[in-house]
């Protein structure tokens, strides 16, 4: 089987590099943080502009969401007053535009389905085998979408209830429930989920390695 080469853009967390690692594929995450996964030797640290100029197979994005996301609608104008707006729409657009065949790139509802295009797919942690609630926008180029793998019935998941009051989705930690407001919130709903990781990896590999360029003697 050819090893693919494979970047994880903005992933700290190493949670889609481990899977295509477990599949034997040359995957690197790569973030200005260093890594949380445990795999310090598959991890570049530092500016993935600098790192976009290899030769990849696939590239996987997750652009930082702060200034794109809905969520931060309120203090918008701010944003776009002083130019992080501007800049966080450079950085996504750098991934967009990059001249590598296959191409995913993943935030959650946003801007850019107007500033760029709207996504080829959301998808949802609950239609992967996990009971959370994320709405997760995937923009694509020579990819296809992700298939579900284990859609949760609603009674096993409530993912409609797993929200607060206010509409912020809740995170299952632990076997506990944790509020938007845990401090830590933000560091973990930047992570993929596993089931969505796994459907990354095992979907798009087979698929990567069923063309023809990829199977030439």
């Amino acid at each position: 089987m050819k090893k693919l080469r494979i970047l994880l853009a903005c992933e700290e967390s190493q949670a889609v590099c481990l899977e295509f690692r477990k599949l034997g594929h040359e995957a690197y995450s790569c973030d200005l943080l260093e890594c949380t996964g445990g795999h310090p030797e598959w991890h570049i640290q530092g500016d993935v502009t600098e790192i976009l100029k290899q030769k990849w197979d696939l590239i996987i994005a997750f652009p930082p969401c702060t200034h794109l996301a809905v969520s931060g609608n309120a203090h918008r104008a701010k944003k776009q007053l002083d130019g992080r707006e501007a800049e966080a729409i450079a950085f996504f657009m750098l991934f967009a535009n990059h001249e590598c065949t296959h191409i995913a790139i993943e935030n959650p509802v946003g801007i850019m389905s107007t500033k760029y295009r709207k996504p080829n797919q959301i998808v949802q942690p609950w239609q992967f085998g996990q009971p959370e609630s994320k709405k997760t926008c995937l923009w694509l180029k020579g990819l296809p979408n992700l298939q579900h793998t284990n859609v949760l019935p609603k009674p096993l998941c409530g993912y409609w209830d797993n929200q607060t009051s206010d509409g912020q989705n809740k995170l299952l930690v632990d076997g506990k429930w944790i509020a938007y407001n845990d401090p830590r919130t933000p560091a973990l709903r930047s992570k993929t989920y596993k089931g969505i990781a796994l459907g990354m990896s095992l979907q798009w590999s087979e698929y990567l390695l069923s063309l023809p360029e990829n199977n030439e003697k």
